[in-house]
């Protein structure tokens, strides 16, 4: 499976605690603005964009997790390749693996969301929707039956 988004990241100082290793909640964040970067190069559009053109408040988060295989520390440079890997009725799955330069597998992570809209039956809630097949067409995946 090829990759939909490659991003490359230098580890600077305050990305790391003080032993100069990675402090593991800065993977996440990176993990999250590459799923952000993911979607806007496949739909093309910005994330504002996006959410104005399908009618959703956002993508939020229900699953995470990661498996740290080899620290990153002060001065790596890091390549994270994101793919998106399922989608289903209204959410959907991306992994991130996080390479150091040699090509070393430092960090597996995995992220399930669901695309989601306001609820009209409850002002100021949210509910899930269905993921467009317009969206799904752009990742030249078809959807799985579950939720």
């Amino acid at each position: 499976m090829t990759p939909a988004n490659v991003r490359i990241i230098k580890i600077e100082w305050g990305h790391c605690d003080p032993a100069g290793i990675v402090f593991n909640p800065r993977f996440f964040e990176w993990f999250d603005a590459a799923t952000t970067e993911l979607l806007a190069q496949r739909l093309g559009l910005s994330k504002p964009a996006m959410l104005k053109r399908y009618d959703i408040v956002g993508i939020p988060l229900v699953s995470t997790r990661a498996n740290f295989l080899t620290p990153c520390v002060f001065g790596d440079e890091v390549r994270i390749e994101s793919t998106l890997v399922q989608f289903r009725r209204s959410s959907f799955d991306v992994q991130h693996r996080l390479f150091k330069e040699d090509g070393t597998l430092a960090v597996e992570g995995f992220e399930t969301r669901v695309w989601v809209a306001h609820d009209p039956e409850r002002p100021g809630g949210i509910k899930a929707r269905q993921i467009p097949d317009e969206v799904l067409a752009r990742f030249g995946m078809t959807r799985t039956e579950t939720s």
